[in-house]
């Protein structure tokens, strides 16, 4: 990922929608930096994103960073995108950052940068992350070498599933209160047009255009094909179908904000018996 996001020509644009305050902040350069803050009984939960990111330098996949304040106060981050200054002030805003998190064994290239700007934040990511890193960063915790049942101090606020038997070793989280399950590489909601909206391209992938949707055939072939251990992949489906979502922040594209569940449920039917 190369990313060129600055800290000029930023905009903030607030709505209301129910009882969640949405902020969002752009950078109205051909780099994007979006910055959601939903809040509701003093709950935060902030989506940080930096745009543009292409697979291989082509396939246009948008990125995203995700935090949530904790009821302690404290500050959960799911680390996938670049930390510059904007973000740093906006997660200073949140609170302490607590736990800086890898989601899966490819969404590991900032957390050093995270690590680094918040030395006394625990680094809690996938043990396949370390493999390949550039710039190792010692894990405080690791999913697929800890004991299943390990507890990591989040999961009063955030639960989470290890899909062992996916191909990135993901793992999927449930943050109960805003009925939103936050996600990596295990749903696209393709083409990424909120983190392509100030820049001059559609994000629309070349000759595919909107073929990773979570409905569409594509997104239920690649997780059959992404799905190694079958066996596995159907306790995890079961385990996250079992979670009370309405809402999928993914990585890559646009958030689900309507009928998440049945996203979901058409994307891992494979799994289902």
């Amino acid at each position: 990922m190369t990313s060129q996001a600055t800290n000029e020509n930023t905009v903030i644009r607030e709505v209301s929608i129910t009882a969640l305050r949405i902020v969002f902040v752009f950078l109205a350069t051909s780099s994007q930096l979006t910055t959601w803050i939903l809040s509701g009984r003093q709950r935060y939960m902030d989506i940080l994103s930096v745009d543009p990111f292409k697979r291989h330098g082509i396939m246009p996949m948008g990125g995203r960073s995700t935090a949530v304040k904790m009821k302690n106060g404290e500050v959960w981050v799911l680390a996938s995108t670049p930390l510059n200054e904007v973000t740093k002030n906006k997660l200073g805003e949140l609170g302490p950052v607590k736990w800086i998190v890898g989601a899966d064994a490819v969404h590991r290239m900032f957390l050093g940068e995270f690590k680094k700007e918040y030395p006394e934040a625990k680094v809690i990511a996938v043990d396949a992350a370390r493999v390949g890193m550039k710039n190792p960063v010692a894990f405080d915790g690791a999913w697929g070498a800890d004991p299943p049942d390990t507890k990591y101090g989040f999961e009063s606020d955030i639960q989470h599933c290890y899909f062992s038997g996916f191909r990135n070793k993901d793992v999927a989280f449930f943050h109960p209160e805003s009925k939103t399950m936050i996600q990596a590489d295990l749903l696209m909601n393709l083409p990424p047009t909120e983190q392509y909206s100030k820049t001059s391209s559609s994000g629309r992938i070349p000759i595919l255009g909107s073929l990773i949707t979570p409905t569409s055939w594509l997104q239920k072939k690649m997780s059959g094909w992404l799905g190694q251990d079958k066996e596995a992949m159907k306790r995890d489906v079961k385990t996250t179908l079992g979670w009370d979502f309405e809402r999928i922040i993914p990585c890559h594209g646009d958030v689900i904000e309507k009928d998440a569940k049945a996203a979901w449920k058409s994307s891992y039917r494979v799994y289902l018996d």
